[in-house]
């Protein structure tokens, strides 16, 4: 990835850069993009544009600075190295699946030029430098150097003026108009490519100077006055400064892994990104002063950075923007204040703890740039009783970044413990918490009648009794009537008497379980307790067909002729899917005798007609009844017998 900034920019960026420095970091951002890995990306600080290449989807997205797209160039097959025009008004783009590079307007976001570069040329890096777009071209070892001179009435373009050199595969171009004349090259992807170094001020390239650096470079920035580069790799995990005057080298800046991407501030700040394996950090940004270590950033956390030329300053170098993610997941991250280190807090409470007891709670504040003893940190705590947070004050670093503090929480139930680091003029501010469940005693919580059961529609009064609380006296009482049709019910909630009571009256028409709720306070914990009260039904039994009643044998009895057959109708509340027991009795040898029962089903009115047929003895007792049994087609009631019928049979 490259940076183009005018002059203007440069010293803003120096003087904002300052600014910076004096001011905790303001929050960074994350978010998607619709681009399928990334060839290049451009800053333009002018436009307050983000160019990003898709040869996936043959497209050059375009974004604001926070990543939000803006528009998407479309129609570009294998799309790839960007380069933005020093006034910033023009974005070239190699397009090398049409063998062409195309100009786009940046104020405008339309393609305003195209410059063919010959059949199957395959064009693939871009430098622009002295008024001619210098691009890398070709495929493995018949790869090459061409240009297109722009100064031209006619642009033209002319291919083979690689000098002798024999590149292994398309060059990879950088150029700064602040060192004109000099084109820089790298052979990047053979351990024994070079790094080649052009003079390019007659318009013909000529080497000025080559040499081997080990090759297999994953990407490269050079500095603001275009007199030095840096170079991300190879794998020996280099990230190496050289001059471009004989390519000595000039400054190793120290990473733990391999280095992928590199990108060059204004004022000379260094940022790469490296694979990181471990989760120790993954953007490394190094300060001009070599004396200075590096701040990290681990953006890698859910996102791998992603390789190729994906970081890059923002144009007054404020800022730092970071592709992460995989191919088909990928993501803009903005660092809004990289040259700032980054301290790691931690926060270590126990997992449980006694109310009104003391606790210890411990961490470490840790960073490249360490912190000295006696650093403040603030620390708040949030309970039941203070939810917003309360403060406790001011606590200090100790050596090695260590701290510990104790505290006696008045509250029960969950406690966190805050800790803040507000951050100074070389450190970004940070925080770190950790709960602990702190015990509170169990109050008392009883709901009456709890097993009783009562007749059809009779009203009862439930009452919850709670015992000794802290501040909370408040209790809610549920009604959950049997049957998926009728939802569990809030029927009373409020602060309970001075007794401690609660009450609520219901008319109960099925089982019915009450749950008493009190949601604990401080010192108490929840408490929840049910009581289940059942339900009758409304049962009774009618007979027809009979020609007498009379009192007789303690009861009265229905007489039929033994040719009518009787009819017993019962009447129940009705419920869909209920039914009724039919049961028949016979006194025979001095006590009752079931001859038979059945059920039958209910109509929607809970009425149930059933016809005894058969030739019954004569001059003996009978007796029926209908019966409500739960279970036997619903269970919303309480089983509920009926009233026995006698009858009695003569001829």
């Amino acid at each position: 990835m490259r940076l183009r900034t005018l002059p203007a920019a440069t010293a803003l960026a120096a003087l904002f850069g300052s600014v910076v420095l004096a001011a905790p970091a303001s929050a960074d951002s994350s978010t998607s993009v619709p681009v399928w890995g990334v060839d290049d990306t451009v800053v333009d600080g002018v436009h307050q544009r983000v160019f990003i290449s898709d040869s996936y989807h043959s497209q050059i997205v375009v974004t604001d600075l926070t990543g939000k797209v803006v528009t998407q160039l479309t129609g570009l097959p294998q799309v790839g190295d960007l380069e933005l025009s020093p006034d910033s008004g023009t974005l070239w783009a190699t397009v090398g699946g049409a063998d062409k590079i195309v100009a786009v307007d940046t104020a405008q976001l339309t393609q305003s030029a195209e410059y063919p570069t010959g059949d199957k040329t395959d064009p693939s890096r871009l430098a622009y430098a002295d008024g001619r777009l210098w691009f890398g071209y070709g495929d493995q070892w018949d790869s090459g150097l061409g240009e297109v001179d722009l100064s031209a009435e006619t642009p033209t373009v002319t291919l083979d003026l690689a000098a002798g050199h024999d590149f292994s595969s398309p060059p990879e171009l950088y150029a700064d108009p602040d060192n004109p004349g000099t084109l820089l090259a790298l052979d990047a992807h053979i351990s024994s490519g070079p790094v080649v170094v052009y003079d390019i001020s007659s318009g013909t390239p000529v080497i000025r100077v080559s040499a081997e650096k080990n090759g297999f470079f994953h990407d490269a920035a050079l500095t603001p006055d275009g007199q030095n580069v840096v170079v991300a790799g190879p794998g020996t995990r280099a990230l190496t400064e050289y001059r471009l005057s004989d390519l000595s080298e000039v400054r190793t800046f120290p990473v733990p892994s391999e280095p992928e991407t590199v990108s060059v501030a204004p004022d000379g700040t260094v940022a790469a990104t490296v694979l990181d394996t471990d989760n120790t950090g993954d953007t490394y940004v190094f300060a001009t002063d070599p004396a200075q270590p590096a701040s990290v950033r681990d953006l890698s956390r859910d996102w791998m950075p992603w390789g190729g030329h994906s970081t890059s300053w923002s144009a007054d170098g404020s800022r730092l923007y970071v592709l992460t993610g995989s191919s088909d997941s990928m993501r803009f991250q903005v660092v809004d204040a990289p040259r700032l280190y980054a301290p790691t807090l931690t926060a270590d409470a126990p997992a449980t703890a006694t109310r009104a007891k003391s606790l210890t709670v411990k961490g470490k504040l840790t960073a490249n740039l360490a912190l000295p003893a006696g650093t403040p940190l603030q620390v708040t705590r949030t309970d039941l009783d203070s939810p917003t947070g309360k403060s406790l004050g001011t606590k200090y670093l100790g050596t090695g970044g260590a701290y510990s503090f104790t505290d006696t929480p008045p509250a029960g139930g969950k406690v966190t413990y805050k800790v803040t680091y507000a951050g100074d003029a070389t450190h970004t501010a940070t925080t770190a918490s950790d709960s602990v469940t702190v015990s509170r005693a169990t109050p008392a919580l009883t709901l009456n009648n709890n097993g009783k059961v009562y007749d059809y529609g009779k009203s009862v009064t439930f009452t919850a009794h709670l015992g000794t609380t802290y501040k909370n006296r408040r209790v809610e009482i549920w009604a959950d009537p049997y049957g998926s049709d009728k939802p569990s019910t809030l029927v009373k909630s409020g602060t309970v008497s001075s007794a401690g009571n609660l009450s609520v009256t219901l008319t109960l028409k099925r089982k019915t379980k009450l749950t008493a709720k009190f949601a604990g306070d401080a010192r108490y914990a929840p408490r929840t307790t049910t009581s289940t009260a059942g339900a009758r039904v409304k049962v009774s039994t009618a007979l027809s067909g009979y020609y007498r009643t009379k009192y007789t044998w303690n009861h009265t009895y229905y007489y039929f002729k033994q040719s009518k057959d009787p009819v017993v109708t019962a009447t129940m509340t009705p419920y869909p899917g209920r039914k009724q027991l039919l049961q028949i009795q016979i006194y025979a040898e001095g006590v009752w005798q079931t001859t038979d029962k059945e059920y039958f089903k209910l109509g929607s009115n809970g009425k149930s007609a059933v016809t005894l047929t058969g030739t019954p003895p004569t001059g003996y007792r009978f007796r029926v009844r209908n019966s409500y049994i739960s279970g036997s087609g619903d269970s919303v009631n309480t089983t509920t017998y009926g009233a026995w019928k006698y009858l009695t049979f003569t001829r």
